[in-house]
């Protein structure tokens, strides 16, 4: 029910995915006249509505509302409904575009995090030169200490492994230089930890071997992979800008642009930004993926496909395997 774009993408995307996934069923939960005046909408378009149900909730988070306010005002809200449906075993995972702090104080409190686990992270895949890397936190901690970097390296490379196919995958810590002096105490300690431990770890790496560099996942705190991830999608809505700007500057470059049309469009699926929709909060006992709150139904059903990938690979026990192998029990 939140998000920039409301219930309709939401339920356009539920439509999308049950189509093309047989083992997806979908319970859309929010206000029922507004989920079903949707599903009517797209049931006249000739979309099917085969293994998709509603489950009403009377209220819905804000995007701006305080988390710790809407965990305790709002029992029946959307958000909260979802991730009860979750922790009672009716769902295997929760999808939201909604307020994010909300959702993770949310799925923290109901949830809980795994044993050996202090604080839940975001991670997503960002566009790179081989593809994709995986990058963590994003946001749900500003501050970490070195143990909790070294439990977001596990986590990351759990998932790497479990969803993404990558068998060893190279871990690297995020400083402003890869020499072992560079850094603060914090990152220089966590690489202590690191390096002591069974995971292929890389050493140090900047900011541009998120992009170009030869890394798997990519581990620092929430408040610089924030930044970061924005810094990312400013830059990339930037070079669109400009492109759009020199291909219609005269009769010249407009034809040009017919030309250039096929590496154009190459190009923009490359960087489409809805293919990597879907962070997941790692960490928890249960599968929490958040959509961008501005996503439409393309990008919207590319985050359910996140959780029903990590549903099949079950990561919360594959991550709760693997700290215990690191951390020696």
């Amino acid at each position: 029910m939140s998000g920039d774009q409301g219930a309709g993408v939401a339920v356009q995307a539920a439509l999308a995915s049950v189509s093309q996934h047989d083992d997806v069923e979908i319970a859309l939960v929010g206000d029922r006249t507004s989920l079903e005046k949707a599903l009517g909408d797209y049931r006249r378009s000739g979309s099917s509505d085969e293994r998709i149900y509603i489950v009403h909730a009377s209220e819905v988070v804000g995007m701006c509302e305080s988390p710790a306010k809407s965990l305790r005002k709002k029992k029946d809200s959307s958000m909260r409904v979802a991730i009860n449906l979750v922790h009672q075993g009716e769902a295997s995972a929760c999808v939201s575009a909604g307020n994010t702090g909300a959702l993770m104080a949310t799925a923290r409190f109901v949830l809980k995090t795994l044993d050996g686990i202090d604080r839940p992270a975001i991670i997503s895949p960002i566009p790179s030169r081989q593809g994709h890397t995986l990058m963590l936190d994003l946001g749900a901690n500003t501050e970490s200490t070195p143990e909790q970097l070294f439990q977001f390296a596990v986590m990351g490379a759990v998932l790497a492994t479990a969803v993404h196919r990558v068998e060893r995958p190279r871990v690297g810590l995020l400083n402003i230089g890869s020499e072992e002096i560079k850094g603060n105490q914090q990152i220089r300690d966590a690489g202590k930890l690191l390096s002591s431990s069974g995971l292929n770890y890389i050493g140090f790496v900047e900011g541009d071997d998120i992009y170009i560099g030869d890394v798997d996942v990519v581990v620092c705190d929430g408040f610089v992979g924030n930044v970061a991830l924005k810094t990312s999608e400013g830059l990339g809505k930037l070079v669109a800008q400009y492109l759009r700007e020199e291909f219609s500057r005269n009769l010249l470059t407009r034809s040009a642009a017919v030309l250039a049309m096929p590496v154009l469009n190459a190009f923009r699926k490359r960087v489409d930004p809805r293919q990597y929709n879907g962070a997941t909060f790692v960490g928890l006992q249960k599968t929490v993926v958040k959509s961008h709150g501005d996503a439409d139904a393309v990008a919207f059903a590319s985050a359910i496909n996140v959780a029903r990938l990590e549903v099949a690979k079950d990561v919360p026990s594959r991550i709760r395997r693997q700290l215990a192998i690191n951390l020696g029990e």
